[in-house]
């Protein structure tokens, strides 16, 4: 049977992991851990030698010690991952000129308007993992279909190495019997909605009208009902679609109380909020600005600034007044800082500042950031967090940082 779609989607095999291993031979075959930094608490991503154990991304390191006493802690390392995603999204366009990087470590390939350079479809996926491996000496699992959310899924059923086939076809009774919440997108909120209304399968729903997700969710309720049934009609998407926020979050050390502690990761993520606002040559004018206490709730404001802007010492201005205007003496779980809406180069100066003043500032923010990127994070920070360096560094998710391909209409 005929193709009319073909959609590859790539997923690296515990990247994070797989790299520490693949650079450092005496953690090969060893249960191993990432963390965000030497001080990092929380566990990024574990290789499956840890996995085996129960292991889980977001787990503390101490309760992950507890099923794995030989578990060894690997410091992330940013940059490393960034270049070597870099050099894998490339040789992609070896495959097809339509890629969509989807994250640091995953990517889309629509491979329809190749299809005749190709035996079969499969024969595409195949010479996909072996064009990875020849680049990176790493491994990836592959999910092929005719749309983006049966690739994922398909990608995600035989890891490590895995290459998954669901042909058009089939996509309907593969997924007949999948939980609606094993499709990427739906999370579980999503899930109790459709649960009230009998949809705990993806069989299920066909059974209600595209209009009740439609009133509830708008044009993504609209792709969900389409998704569950093997219908997504989401393209792979060739060009840089501009955020529409911008923001890191950041746990803090089990325990936390002390207020100078919570002021420091406030400081240190509203510099980085502001350097990849920087890197996208935008501004923001308002900014979710909060903390995670003990019960799991968030103590937050949202917080204005007089102008537009990507200095991080004018954001911190807002981290300032949370702290002033909602002072919390029990633990702090976690810190977040967003910027809303940000905008490319709409920026308004402040009729009460100096212009050269605003300039300046911005020249030099800049200069920061391009001595920090050659010399390594935090070469130079703020006096504030002299000798507190190692914040555990903040790992890109679908990082700006990652090198954009210039072929074709990329």
């Amino acid at each position: 049977m005929k193709w009319e779609r073909a959609i590859i989607l790539v997923d690296m095999d515990c990247f994070f992991a797989a790299v520490e291993q693949l650079d450092f031979p005496k953690l090969r075959d060893k249960p191993v851990a990432v963390t965000n930094g030497e001080q990092g608490t929380c566990i990024i991503t574990s290789s499956y030698e840890a996995r085996k154990y129960g292991i889980k991304t977001g787990m503390r390191l101490k309760e992950a010690r507890k099923l794995c006493p030989s578990l060894i802690q690997s410091p992330s390392r940013t940059d490393r991952y960034i270049e070597i995603s870099n050099k894998i999204m490339e040789a992609l366009q070896a495959i097809t000129p339509d890629i969509e990087i989807f994250s640091i470590d995953e990517a889309f390939l629509d491979i329809t308007n190749c299809l005749h350079l190709y035996k079969t479809p499969s024969e595409a996926a195949r010479k996909t993992q072996k064009i990875i491996y020849d680049v990176s000496g790493l491994s990836c699992s592959i999910g092929l279909s005719a749309d983006k959310t049966t690739a994922k899924y398909a990608a995600k059923l035989k890891k490590p190495s895995g290459l998954v086939v669901i042909p058009p076809w089939e996509i309907e009774k593969t997924l007949a019997n999948v939980k609606v919440t094993e499709l990427c997108g739906i999370g579980e909120n999503i899930g109790k909605f459709l649960a009230r209304y009998g949809v705990i399968y993806c069989q299920d729903m066909a059974k209600i009208p595209i209009s009740i997700l439609a009133k509830r969710f708008g044009n993504v309720g609209r792709r969900i009902w389409l998704m569950c049934q093997g219908k997504d009609p989401e393209p792979v998407h060739t060009t840089i679609i501009p955020p529409k926020s911008i923001g890191h979050g950041k746990l803090l050390p089990p325990n936390t109380l002390n207020v100078e502690t919570i002021k420091n990761y406030f400081l240190y993520m509203t510099e980085k909020v502001a350097a990849r606002l920087r890197s996208n040559n935008m501004y923001a004018e308002n900014f979710f600005i909060g903390m995670l206490n003990k019960d799991w709730k968030w103590i937050a404001i949202k917080y204005s600034t007089l102008v537009d802007t990507n200095d991080g010492k004018q954001i911190y201005l807002g981290c300032e007044k949370l702290l002033k205007e909602h002072p919390y003496h029990g633990v702090i779980r976690q810190v977040q800082i967003t910027a809303l809406n940000p905008q490319t180069n709409l920026r308004q100066l402040s009729l009460f500042d100096d212009t050269d003043t605003q300039e300046n500032t911005l020249l030099l923010n800049l200069t920061i950031d391009n001595i920090n990127q050659k010399f390594g994070n935090n070469s130079i920070t703020k006096a504030a967090l002299l000798n507190k360096s190692k914040i555990p560094d903040v790992i890109p998710w679908a990082s700006n940082s990652i090198k954009r391909l210039s072929l074709g209409h990329l």
